[in-house]
């Protein structure tokens, strides 16, 4: 039986989330990009899936997440929300549908919630895409915000370092996530950043907090799914946990379909017409 059937079959929806963090209930968070793993990953009662533009690396190879295309995301986010019935589905919106240029972002924001049926879109960034983010939120669209590392940033960081180490950067963080709470956002996660800093904004926020590499004191936790299951064997941070390696059980399956073929052991009498 699964965890969402002993627990709570409920639709998880943005206001369910912010009732978790108020009983101290953790809430969990995964990414999917397709039909099948998002149906394993909901049935096993996670509380949010996010169809990440972690897609641009782990789907389609790109070294960034900067090349990935509205299209491409939307493509994803319906795959996914077709399997899903438990979990809030979030969509990422990519690089270039909204920052700069509000009206494109209320565009792009509108397909995705019209032709993935999706629950609500991510947004990167804090007071640099304030407007964008009003004239979405004043659609009846809802936003999870996303501060710390922001991966569509990574040309302006120029690394993948630990963010908001020294006073300045810190204290930014910590108006930029006020700012998204008191503008409407449902959520914020939080990437790469000192822990008792993740705690701080934890404490003074009512929204949730969801950390990646951001420590234990959010009020969430996600993973991107290829590097959780150990499918992607390039990333090691230290953030990461891997709880299975299907880049072994999966090599060692298909090697083993293919010693079947070759010696004509596949198929067998009871496996043919």
């Amino acid at each position: 039986m699964s965890i969402a059937t002993i627990d709570d079959n409920r639709k998880v929806t943005t206001h369910r989330l912010i009732e978790m963090k108020q009983r101290g209930e953790k809430i969990s968070m995964l990414t999917a990009y397709e039909y099948s793993m998002a149906k394993i990953i909901d049935r096993a009662g996670m509380d949010v899936i996010l169809v990440g533009d972690s897609a641009s690396n782990v789907i389609a190879g790109n070294v960034t997440t900067l090349p990935i295309t509205l299209d491409q995301m939307i493509y994803h986010g319906k795959s996914v929300v077709k399997a899903v019935k438990r979990a809030l589905v979030v969509v990422d919106l990519p690089f270039g549908t909204y920052q700069g240029n509000s009206k494109e972002a209320l565009s792009s924001a509108i397909r995705v919630m019209k032709e993935t049926h999706a629950d609500c879109i991510k947004m990167e960034g804090g007071a640099e895409i304030k407007e964008s983010i009003q004239r979405v939120l004043c659609a009846g669209i809802p936003i999870m915000g996303h501060l710390g590392l922001t991966p569509q940033s990574i040309n302006k960081f120029g690394t993948y370092a630990v963010r908001a180490r020294e006073e300045t950067e810190a204290q930014k963080l910590i108006d930029d996530a006020h700012l998204l709470e008191e503008l409407g956002c449902s959520g914020i996660v939080i990437e790469k950043i000192p822990a008792q800093l993740t705690k701080r904004i934890s404490e003074e926020l009512a929204i949730p907090t969801i950390s990646i590499g951001a420590g234990q004191y959010a009020d969430g936790q996600v993973l991107v799914m290829h590097d959780m299951l150990g499918i992607n064997q390039e990333f090691s941070p230290r953030f990461l946990r891997r709880y299975a390696n299907l880049d072994e059980v999966i090599t060692t399956a298909v090697q083993s379909y293919i010693k079947d073929v070759k010696n004509g052991e596949f198929p067998n009498e009871k496996e043919q017409y």
